[in-house]
């Protein structure tokens, strides 16, 4: 009864939904191994009494069917513990992660390609070699070839993957791997979505107050609690299309809503709006999925930077916003898409609920400043990133990179530095300062840090700063 209830899940969800669902899985590769090994121990088996490919080998290389089943018992029972140690090996891995990181790389590493493949060589070795026992017989006289040769060759292809395994687990474990794999995660899921918003965007400028008034719209509620997960787009502007309306998202992909919700308002043009056509085109779900959710990725990455913190782990601490502010360069290029799409003959047919790159700035870095307690050498590093994203990105951001290394700074109140401590914050701030056009502030928060001095010989000169 699971079975189906899961099977009638997945048709449920859209295609691209059940694409990410079912590599988040760990049966879907291993089941197409498992056929495939099926479909090679039936070629073994027609090899081998139908063909007879004994015949015309050499003698040497063949067994007896009495040998062959003493071998193929010892085979299935070696692959057989080398599946047990790589799934011991996995529930190890699977362990650690969810303690000593996140819960949520939970996700990532059972969805890694390299994961799954391997899971699914054990998987597929067993069975074809327990399908290769069992039409083996005990007759003396039977001369067999392709059954032992492929057969030890599949055990041979275990093992080494059992090594690739335990190589594979290591390397991922590694902190700079993990924060590494979920930022190009994060950066591939907004790359598809760029890729799919990319043909409704246009050069086109739209005045606000040309838009129509909120007064004049309808709005389509949810009808469950949940999260918003995906967003068929293109169909959604089809459906805009043909019934000559506009719809505006009152709520943001990720977002938590609950029932009776709004969630979209439309602007009907003369035509009824069903709007069960719409909600068809949105899946909300029980959990947060990264298909088209750009912040899922960073709240993944700062999780795992404050669980460092309370591991006391600075390294970890450390790549982690180094990986934070890459993230969030790439998504301030991302944001400065317009929130408008159009359809084919450039009609306005949908608004997005778009947020603004100091909101992903705060949501990446401000809960790790929170939880780093005036950690100088933590709010050090965070300081050089935004100074170095200063030096990449838009002068349309710099404004937001500025309002929030001077909350950190401000944030110092009533909390004592070490006299070098300081000077290494006041140098990424002077830089930063010079970079976004905010030297005259930065002279006000250098007086206030150099108060915060608990060595009272502070005498640095701020221009040499």
């Amino acid at each position: 009864m699971g079975i189906f209830y899961y099977i009638k899940k997945y048709f449920k969800m859209s295609r691209r939904q059940r694409k990410s669902e079912l590599k988040s899985t760990l049966w879907f590769m291993p089941f197409w191994y498992i056929v495939g090994a099926i479909g090679l121990s039936a070629f073994t088996f027609y090899l081998d009494y139908v063909v007879d490919v004994g015949l015309y080998l050499p003698a040497a290389i063949g067994f007896s069917g009495q040998t062959l089943q003493v071998l193929l018992s010892a085979l299935v029972g070696g692959v057989l513990t080398l599946s047990a140690f790589t799934i011991n090996s996995l529930l190890v891995a699977l362990t650690t992660f969810s303690g000593q990181f996140s819960s949520k790389m939970l996700v990532n590493f059972v969805s890694d390609r390299a994961t799954q493949h391997v899971l699914g060589i054990f998987n597929g070795s067993f069975i074809y070699v327990l399908l290769n026992f069992l039409y083996v017989t005990h007759e003396e006289e039977e001369y067999i070839v392709a059954t032992p040769v492929l057969s030890i060759l599949t055990a041979i292809t275990a093992a080494v993957t059992f090594i690739y395994f335990i190589n594979h687990t290591t390397t991922w474990m590694q902190v700079h791997n993990i924060s590494f794999n979920m930022n190009t995660k994060s950066k591939q899921v907004q790359a598809s979505l760029e890729k799919e918003l990319k043909p409704y965007h246009l050069e086109k400028e739209i005045e606000v107050e040309s838009l129509p008034a909120d007064a004049d719209g309808k709005v389509i509620k949810t009808r469950q609690s949940g999260y918003l997960q995906v967003a068929d787009f293109s169909r959604l502007i089809k459906q805009a299309k043909s019934d000559n309306s506009l719809l505006r998202f009152d709520v943001r992909i990720g977002e938590f809503v609950l029932e009776g919700t709004p969630i979209l308002t439309y602007w009907e043009q003369g035509q009824t709006i069903h709007p069960d056509r719409y909600l068809k085109s949105m899946e909300i779900g029980v959990k947060q999925t990264e298909i088209q959710d750009l912040e899922y990725g960073l709240n993944k990455l700062a999780e795992v930077a404050i669980k460092a913190l309370g591991h006391n782990d600075p390294l970890t601490v450390t790549n982690t916003i180094h990986q934070i502010a890459d993230l969030l360069k790439s998504i301030g290029q991302s944001t400065n898409f317009s929130p408008y799409l159009f359809d084919n003959e450039e009609e306005l047919r949908i608004i997005l609920n778009q947020k603004t790159f100091r909101y992903y700035l705060h949501r990446g870095f401000a809960s790790i400043r929170e939880y780093a307690d005036q950690n100088s050498t933590v709010m050090t590093e965070l300081l050089t990133m935004i100074s170095l994203l200063s030096k990449t990105m838009d002068q349309n951001v710099h404004e937001d990179l500025w309002e929030f290394a001077r909350q950190t700074i401000l944030g110092f109140d009533n909390y004592s530095l070490y006299e070098n401590d300081c000077l290494y914050i006041l140098e990424q701030l002077a830089e930063l300062a010079q970079n976004t056009g905010h030297q005259q502030d930065y002279l006000f928060l250098l007086e206030y840090m150099l108060k915060r001095v608990s060595s009272k010989s502070a005498s640095e000169d701020p221009a040499s700063l």
